[in-house]
C-alpha cells in the first residue's frame, strides 16, 4: 500500500534520533493491533525512530496461523483436481479483510487496504493454479507462497498505523537479493550483505515509519531450508544491525523470560537480564525465546535484545546481552565502549546484578520426546557404528537432542519430527533398538553453574526425593546446562520441585 498523506503525523524531522527495531509475532498481530498502534508505537516515536518487522498473522495459535495454512495450500495444489487450496486462500483473504474492517475507522484507508488484500490473494491463487498445472512446487516457489503471509500482515499494520495518525509505509522485501550466493555456503558475508540491502530499502522511507515484511525474498536453497521458520526474527536482527539500533525489541504475549514456565510454576520469576548462551539453551530445550542464530547477528554488534509483553508495554521485559566477561570477545559498535557497555545497560534499566551470581538461571521442559536405545550387535563399538547411526538419522530428517554412550550401547533423546519408521529400519541393521515414547527432557540452565560444586547432585537428588525416575542424563562440556530425560507424566511435577529447591530461595535479581 502506498504511503498516504495524512493531515496529522507524529513524525517531523527526527533523523537524529536513534532507532528501535520492533518485531511482532503473528499472534500479537492477530489479537492486539490496538495495543501495538496506541500503546507501543506511538509512545516510542516520542523518543526514538521506529521500524516494525512483522510475522504472518495468526489467530488463537501458530498451528492455525497464516503460514501453516499457506503451507497446507501448497501441498493441496499438488493434488490432482484438488480445489481445497482455493478455499484456503479465500478463507485467508476473508479473515484479513474482516480483521481490517473491525479496527480501521477511516473509510478511504480501509477501501484501499481491502483492494490490496484482495489483489494479493488473487495473485496467490493464480500462483497455486500454475503450480497445480505443472505439478511442481520448488523450494523457491514455496518461499513465494509463504511470503504472502507477511505481505498481508504488514499491509494491515500499515493501514492501522495510518488510521491512528502515524505516517507509515509498507515495505516489501520479497525482491531484495540481487547477487548470487552458494546455497551450501551461506556464511556471514551473505548476512552482512542482507543487512545492508534491507537497511538500504528501509532508509528510503525517510521520516515515515517503515512496516517491513519479515519475509525477505528468494534465499539460495530456499528460505525454509536455509533459514527455517525463524526468518522473521532474523530479518529484524539484520535490520537492527544495519541501522545500528539502540535495541531490538521482540514483542510477545509474556513479560519476558522467566525462571520457569509461569503457566506451570506459580512462583516463577521474571529474569531482568540473561546471556545469549543461556537464552540459546532455553530456546533449544523447550522455551520459546528467540533463535540462537538471530541472537548471534545482533549480539556481535553489541545491540541488546529486549523481550517485552505486547499487553504490558510499560514493563521492562528481559534483556539478552553478553555478560561482562564475554563483551571483550565481540566487536563493538560505534558509541558503545566495551568496558562500560554491560554495566551501563544494567544501570540504565535499574538492575544491579553483574551476572556473577553462582546459581542456576532457569529450568525448562521439552515434551514429546522419544528415547532410542541401540545395542550394538558386535562386542565392541567402532567409529563406523556411530557414523552409520547419524547418517540414518540425518537421511530421514531426525534431530538428536541428547546422546549418551557406553562401550556397546547408545541412547538418544529426539523429537518426533522426521520419518522415524524408515530410520528405525536402518538402525535395526546395526543392533537391537528399544523405543521409549512419551518422554520429556528436563534442563537446568545457568551460565555460572560451572562454578557450583555439587549442583548436578542436588538436581538429581531432588528428583529422586520427588519419586521422579531418570531415564538418561547429559551434561554439556560448557556446563551451561544439565539435562535429563524423564517420563512426560512427571514433567510438571519435576519442573516445580526443581524450581522450588534450586531456584526459589535466591537473592533478588
Amino acid at each position: 500500500m502506498a504511503a498516504m498523506h495524512l493531515p496529522v503525523s507524529l513524525i517531523t524531522n527526527k533523523e537524529y534520533l536513534p532507532w528501535n527495531v520492533q518485531k511482532f509475532g503473528g499472534t500479537s498481530i492477530g489479537k492486539f493491533l490496538e495495543n501495538i498502534a496506541n500503546n507501543i508505537v506511538k509512545p516510542c516515536l516520542e523518543v526514538r525512530r521506529v521500524a516494525l518487522v512483522c510475522s504472518a498473522r495468526s489467530g488463537e495459535s501458530k498451528a492455525k496461523g497464516t503460514t501453516n495454512r499457506l503451507l497446507e495450500a501448497s501441498k493441496e495444489a499438488l493434488k490432482k483436481d484438488s480445489k481445497k487450496y482455493v478455499r484456503i486462500v479465500n478463507e485467508i483473504c476473508q479473515e484479513h479483510v474482516k480483521a481490517s474492517q473491525e479496527i480501521i475507522m477511516n473509510k478511504e484507508i480501509l477501501k484501499e487496504l481491502e483492494k490490496q488484500l484482495i489483489h494479493d490473494c488473487l495473485l496467490l491463487k493464480n500462483f497455486l493454479d500454475a503450480a497445480q498445472i505443472i505439478e511442481e512446487i520448488s523450494p523457491r516457489s514455496q518461499d513465494i507462497i509463504i511470503g504472502f503471509g507477511e505481505r498481508l500482515s504488514c499491509r494491515i499494520i500499515t493501514a492501522v498505523l495510518q488510521d491512528k495518525g502515524i505516517d507509515a509505509e509498507f515495505v516489501n522485501l520479497d525482491n531484495i537479493i540481487d547477487q548470487r550466493f552458494d546455497e551450501n555456503n551461506l556464511n556471514q558475508k551473505f548476512y552482512d550483505y542482507l543487512a545492508k540491502r534491507i537497511t538500504d530499502v528501509v532508509s528510503k522511507c525517510e521520516n515515515r515509519v517503515p512496516v517491513i515484511t519479515g519475509y525477505f525474498g528468494l534465499v539460495p536453497g530456499g528460505l525454509l531450508n536455509s533459514i527455517g521458520r525463524g526468518y522473521t526474527d532474523l530479518c529484524a536482527a539484520l535490520l537492527a544491525v544495519g541501522l545500528g539500533a539502540k535495541e531490538l525489541q521482540v514483542w510477545k504475549e509474556v513479560d519476558g523470560i522467566f525462571t520457569a514456565d509461569p503457566r506451570k510454576v506459580c512462583n516463577a520469576r521474571l529474569l531482568p537480564i540473561i546471556t545469549p548462551e543461556e537464552a540459546s539453551e532455553l530456546t533449544y530445550y523447550g522455551s520459546e525465546v528467540i533463535h540462537p542464530f538471530t541472537m548471534e547477528q545482533v549480539i556481535r554488534a553489541n545491540i541488546p535484545i529486549r523481550i517485552k509483553n505486547v499487553n504490558n508495554p510499560n514493563g521492562k521485559g528481559t534483556i539478552i546481552f553478553p555478560d561482562i566477561n564475554e563483551i571483550s570477545k565481540v566487536p563493538f559498535r560505534k558509541g558503545f565502549s566495551n568496558g562500560r557497555c554491560f554495566s551501563t545497560l544494567l544501570y540504565e534499566n535499574g538492575y544491579h546484578d553483574d551476572m556473577s551470581r553462582r546459581h542456576p538461571t532457569a529450568v525448562t521442559i521439552k515434551n514429546n520426546i522419544i528415547v532410542l536405545n541401540i545395542h550394538s550387535n558386535r562386542k565392541t563399538i567402532s567409529h563406523g557404528f556411530f557414523a552409520q547411526i547419524f547418517v540414518a538419522l540425518d537421511t530421514y530428517g531426525i534431530i538428536v537432542d541428547l546422546i549418551s554412550t557406553s562401550e556397546v550401547h547408545v541412547s538418544m533423546a529426539l523429537g518426533v519430527e522426521g520419518d522415524l519408521d524408515k530410520a528405525l529400519n536402518e538402525l535395526r541393521k546395526l543392533g537391537t533398538v528399544d523405543i521409549l515414547k512419551d518422554m520429556a527432557i528436563l534442563s537446568l540452565v545457568g551460565k555460572q553453574m560451572k562454578n557450583m560444586v555439587g549442583i548436578a547432585g542436588r538436581m538429581f537428588s531432588t528428583l529422586a526425593a520427588a519419586n521422579v525416575n531418570i531415564e538418561m542424563i547429559s551434561q554439556g562440556a560448557s556446563e551451561i546446562n544439565i539435562s535429563c530425560v524423564i517420563d512426560e507424566r512427571n514433567s510438571d511435577k519435576a519442573l516445580n520441585v526443581i524450581h522450588e529447591h534450586l531456584l526459589s530461595n535466591l537473592p533478588s535479581l
